[in-house]
């Protein structure tokens, strides 16, 4: 298998393609991705913000820094990214993604590049960003470690990594795709496989093995009964992930 081949499934590819044009929709089948939102953002922009020694309070603490998203779906996190100030390029391997993503940015007012690519397509210009992200990316690749390898080569020396995934545990597998794929409904059947689901000590000994430095792990966790997630010290089931890449190296 080729790296480009361990970093990429088509069959998962397709399957985003094919629900292109619901990445907008709060009720639709991305509406997990729109609940969480927030604190997605919240975790991004604290991590950035220290990072990157940031005014907290700017209304642009992101102002000049460029930032690569992979796996950028429809836009739902290059979009806050961009009114933060940073200049974001999402990719994704699916031009209808990318089309649905450039319509919506298109129709907000905001200038992102967007672009139907791999994350190896950037590697082979020579791409530098001074951070790489990829949210709810990690469990739908092969090959974690050679995915993480290939975002690293685009990170600057200095730079900031940021991942979030799903933990392989029994309540991951209960929540995730039990109660969220078949009670619940919240996601269609499948969109999640067991056994690409990735431990904490998984994705950081990968990222170590990239030569980069854990920062920082959070997890994410829902309450029932305000219905409400929150960033939180669990990681059971979802969970976040900053790694810092060396000045020099």
């Amino acid at each position: 298998m080729s790296q480009s081949d361990s970093t990429l499934d088509e069959r998962e590819v397709e399957r985003f393609r094919a629900l292109a044009a619901k990445w907008w929709d709060p009720e639709g089948e991305f509406a997990p991705l729109h609940a969480i939102g927030p604190e997605r953002l919240r975790f991004l922009r604290e991590q950035l913000v220290l990072h990157f020694a940031r005014d907290r309070n700017a209304p642009e603490p992101l102002e000049g820094l460029r930032i690569a998203d992979i796996g950028c779906g429809g836009g739902l996190v290059s979009e806050p990214l961009a009114r933060l100030g940073a200049s974001i390029t999402g990719i994704d391997p699916a031009e209808e993604n990318v089309a649905a993503a450039r319509a919506h940015a298109a129709d907000s007012g905001l200038e992102i590049d967007y672009r139907a690519a791999r994350v190896e397509d950037l590697a082979a210009e020579g791409a530098q960003f001074d951070a790489v992200i990829a949210l709810e990316v990690v469990e739908h690749v092969p090959d974690v470690p050679a995915f993480i390898n290939v975002c690293t080569s685009i990170l600057r020396p200095g730079g900031l990594m940021l991942l979030s995934t799903i933990n392989r545990t029994a309540r991951a597998f209960a929540l995730a795709i039990v109660g969220a794929e078949y009670v619940l409904r919240w996601l269609p059947r499948g969109t999640h496989q067991w056994d690409r689901f990735v431990t904490p000590d998984e994705l950081a000994e990968a990222l170590r093995a990239s030569g980069l430095r854990v920062v920082e792990t959070r997890g994410l966790t829902f309450n029932p009964l305000t219905r409400e997630w929150r960033l939180s010290d669990d990681t059971g089931v979802n969970y976040f992930m900053s790694a810092a890449r060396p000045a020099s190296d």
